[in-house]
Parts: structure tokens; sequence; C-alpha cells
């Protein structure tokens, strides 16, 4: 991933991006700097919160990445799989129904959630609902689309 520009966030959009966050995820952003940095040839954009990269960018909307959101667990937003699911999600994969054993009910076709593993609690990936938080438990179907995950390049980036 190279960068094409960082620059500080003012603090007009460091208030607008605390609060998108806040009102999605349930989560509070408490840092001293907020940079964010674009990148050559990728579909979003981050923002270093404290130097690590905690937010990301995806269609002009700020979600916390998966090492934002295992520094600032969200309240919100979250679909929980079992741990047969762990080493398929952490790869990439999309999230199947069969290895979801909890999704937020407030979740919406479309929305961005973060997944997590149940027995810590710990983010694995971020993705996009294919269907509303009631309907992710069952027997069969893909309803989570994948977009960053453990491992990716967006995980191991650094400045």
């Amino acid at each position: 991933m190279q960068v094409k520009s960082r620059h500080h966030l003012r603090a007009d959009a460091v208030d607008e991006l605390e609060t998108a966050l806040e009102s999605q995820l349930g989560v509070h952003l408490d840092a001293d700097t907020y940079e964010k940095v674009e990148l050559d040839d990728s579909e979003f954009d981050i923002v270093l919160v404290d130097g690590d990269p905690a937010v990301l960018y995806l269609d002009g909307d700020p979600f916390l990445t998966v090492r934002g959101a295992n520094d600032y667990p969200p309240e919100r937003g979250v679909v929980t799989v079992d741990q047969g699911a762990i080493s398929f999600v952490s790869d990439g994969a999309d999230v199947m129904r069969p290895g979801i054993v909890e999704a937020d009910s407030d979740i919406e076709s479309g929305d961005l959630v973060v997944v997590v593993e149940e027995s810590h609690g710990k983010a694995l990936a971020v993705g996009r609902a294919r269907t509303d938080g009631d309907d992710m438990v069952g027997s069969e179907g893909k309803v989570v689309d994948s977009i960053h995950h453990v491992g990716d390049e967006l995980y191991e980036f650094s400045v």
C-alpha cells in the first residue's frame, strides 16, 4: 500500500468522525492526533488515530479497521462467529450463516459490520451485511461480504 498523501484532520473533521463512530458503533475515540492517509490503488483511505490505523473511509463513510475495533470495541454493528469460523474469516472468507452465533438486531442489509470471535470478542474482520441482523443466524447462506481482515495489507499497514 503506497501512501499518496498524509495530513492532520481539522477539528471539524475530527468531530464529524467521532460523532459518526459514536452513533453507528457506540465507540468513543479518545485520541490526541488524527491523520488522514490517502492510499494509491486502494478502495479506501485510513485515519491514523494516535499513529495507529484505526479508522477506514469506505465510500466516504468512516468505520473502524480490525485493529481499531480491537482498540475500541464496538457496542453495535457486531456479528459474532464461533470457533470453527475463525480461520476462514481471518483468511478473508465471507461469513456464512452456520458460523454465526449472534448478530446485532439493529444491523440492516448493506451496513458495515465488525466480525468478532465468541471466546474473547476479538475483531477478525470488517464486512458488509447482505441481510438484516435478525436474519443472520441460520443453517445456510452467505450473510457478510468480507472487506478487510486480520493479516491483510491494511491490517499490516504501518507508517
